[in-house]
């Protein structure tokens, strides 16, 4: 699956404001390390290796139009780096460090397991923080996946969206990190959304959601998909004069091992 780099910046304003509502949350004062797990574009990287001058922070994504991005990002401090790579085979540093994944681990089947892994094998002093999407019940998720299982659409789109088990609940990530022996702050916050423009809401999507049915059909066929789910997403999300509301759901964690 191709990600577009200038496409996912699109809405950078709304879609980076949960990174720093996480962030915020960490009370790391100077850890050996720092990793971005999906690190996209690798603007916000940077900002932990602001943060943190003394730890040698690496980016990493899977997305070779990404992290070709972030390398070529000018100004970047020394310490900071990408890699390209899969979240999956991530393995913890030594020494006290911080894991962060912002909007990136809802893409990875079972990554419950990889958060308790991760638990276990990082140093004590270490933290976690990670944001998920809250909103695959959500009506733009909903209506895409009711669109793809249709009679016009099953044959080519049959297993391509991931439903509401993407994620799970916060009292669940809760209990998870509280087994591991963790200090775990766990919440999720509903931002709403004022998005300008005339298909906002398809704008969206088509940064994040919709690649996977972008990279699942032919171009000819992808313009038909969208264009019958542009319809839909126009009646749920009907615009006003000022704009049209887009309900963000998101789901925090940060937690650190004694």
């Amino acid at each position: 699956m191709r990600w577009d780099p200038a496409r996912y910046t699109q809405f950078s304003t709304h879609r980076d404001r949960p990174f720093f509502d996480l962030v915020a949350r960490i009370g790391a004062a100077d850890p050996a390390w720092a990793v971005d797990l999906g690190c996209g574009t690798g603007a916000l990287t940077a900002v932990l290796a602001d943060r943190w001058p003394g730890a040698a922070v690496t980016g990493l994504d899977s997305s070779p139009e990404m992290v070709r991005q972030a390398r070529a990002m000018a100004g970047g401090p020394p310490q900071l780096t990408f890699t390209l790579g899969s979240i999956q085979d991530w393995e913890p540093q030594p020494g006290p460090g911080v894991c962060v994944s912002n909007a990136a681990l809802q893409w990875v089947p079972g990554h419950e397991g990889l958060l308790a892994r991760w638990a276990k094998e990082l140093d004590p002093g270490s933290w976690i923080a990670v944001q998920v999407p809250g909103n695959f019940g959500g009506l733009s998720h909903v209506l895409m996946r009711d669109l793809a299982q249709s009679p016009r659409w099953r044959p080519a789109l049959a297993g391509v969206l991931r439903g509401e088990d993407s994620v799970t609940e916060p009292q669940r990530y809760l209990e998870l990190l509280l087994d591991a022996g963790f200090v775990p702050d766990v919440w999720e916050t509903s931002y709403q959304q004022v998005l300008p423009g005339e298909d906002p809401v398809l704008d969206w999507v088509r940064g994040t959601a919709l690649r996977p049915v972008m990279a699942a059909l032919p171009a000819e066929e992808y313009t038909e998909f969208e264009a019958e789910y542009g319809k839909l997403l126009r009646r749920a999300y009907p615009a006003k004069s000022w704009g049209t509301v887009f309900p963000f759901r998101r789901i925090f964690m940060v937690a650190r091992k004694e």
